[in-house]
């Protein structure tokens, strides 16, 4: 019995000494966060998900309050508002930027990129395409296995049953860029939202040469430089078979859409477009009646 007491007393001494020393350590090389760490990460939407460059939303916070400026900060999901709480928060000063949107640059629906053969393997773009070039003729195009999907944490991302490829609801996209490091062949692109959520852009990531690019898909990007010529923005370039709009330049003028002969530029939110009857025409059919 006294056996079992002395040893209870004598772990309790050792354990509070340790306590004791291990509180001394302690203060002697803790280290004082600034507390407006805690402020800037009040104001985030808590979502984690590393759109903004950093693991998390408190490491983003960190560096807000450190950088002494918000220049190249941005939080994605929380956006401008955010970006301006946390502007109140530091006594910063911050630029707004225009909304971004995750888009699909690639049009091979099963009907415009049959299939060539068919993968049974595990279901992953990454696995799909370290394996082999893919089950259609284009090198470039979507796997349509849903990796995107899973990385996406905000449910912006569905595949379609019916063409095989990923759509983005804009409204629930948050540009986090996720899904853009989650897709092997780089498909997935940020752009801006555009005014009304309206933009241009070339549904299509083929390099391959015209023939060739058009014989995997049909609407594949020939590299013809007809929208290019089109443009009178100079926002169109193309490069290596490939045609790219910059959105910075591009004033939605859709002429480069009115030009591809294969319909690989879309223009998205736009509405239809009136038909006018020609004025000669018109003209001419007043002339006959009189």
């Amino acid at each position: 019995m006294n056996t079992i007491i002395f040893t209870v007393v004598t772990l309790s001494l050792l354990g509070l000494l340790l306590a004791v020393v291990l509180y001394f350590v302690a203060q002697k090389f803790k280290v004082e966060e600034d507390p407006r760490i805690d402020e800037v990460e009040s104001c985030l939407p808590g979502a984690n998900c590393g759109g903004c460059g950093y693991a998390g939303c408190r490491a983003f916070a960190e560096s807000c309050v450190k950088a002494g400026n918000l220049d190249n900060n941005f939080c994605p999901v929380g956006g401008n508002a955010v970006m301006s709480r946390i502007a109140g928060k530091l006594g910063l000063e911050v630029k707004e930027k225009a909304p971004m949107v995750a888009v699909v640059r690639c049009s091979g629906n099963c009907d415009n990129r049959p299939k060539t053969s068919f993968y049974d393997g595990y279901s992953s773009c990454r696995i799909k395409a370290s394996l082999y070039t893919g089950d259609t003729g284009c090198s470039f195009g979507c796997l349509s296995e849903g990796d995107c999907v899973s990385a996406c944490s905000f449910g912006a991302i569905r595949m379609n049953p019916n063409t095989g490829l990923p759509e983005v609801d804009d409204d629930l996209c948050t540009a986090c860029g996720a899904c853009v490091k989650a897709c092997p062949r780089s498909i997935i692109e940020l752009r801006n939202k555009g005014p009304k959520n309206r933009r241009v852009y070339v549904a299509c990531s083929s390099k391959d040469k015209g023939a060739v690019a058009r014989k995997a898909c049909s609407a594949a990007c020939i590299g013809c430089r007809k929208c290019e010529k089109a443009c009178p923005f100079g926002a169109i370039t193309v490069e290596n078979n490939l045609a790219y709009i910059d959105f910075n330049k591009c004033r939605l003028c859709r002429k480069c859409v009115d030009e591809c002969p294969t319909g690989a530029i879309h223009a998205v939110n736009f509405p239809p477009k009136v038909s006018r009857p020609d004025t000669e025409a018109a003209a001419t059919e007043g002339v006959k009646e009189s």
